[in-house]
């Protein structure tokens, strides 16, 4: 099933400057693990040392936070857009 995959501008470098690509996935795991066969050096910049999604990566599928929604086991489906996006802190 293809799911389209937004992928913010800091790790573009690794798509070959795609802001978006399309991979073949049932839940996030697979997600990511498709990323990384087509795009090497994204898991790495998504998972922490312990193989969990890094804290300061937010992931959404369909706008939802998939923390809420079961983290790497959270389901995708055909269609599902999921928007990788890096938490930016800072201020004044």
């Amino acid at each position: 099933m293809a799911i389209r995959v937004q992928v913010p501008a800091p790790l573009r470098s690794l798509t070959g400057g795609a802001a978006e690509v399309s991979v073949e996935a049932s839940d996030v795991a697979g997600l990511v693990d498709a990323l990384e066969a087509s795009h090497k050096g994204l898991r790495d910049r998504l998972y922490d040392a312990s193989g969990e999604l890094r804290s300061y990566v937010r992931v959404f599928v369909n706008e939802e936070d998939v923390r809420f929604l079961g983290g790497k086991a959270a389901p995708l489906k055909a269609g599902d857009v999921v928007a990788i996006v890096p938490a930016i802190a800072g201020g004044l």
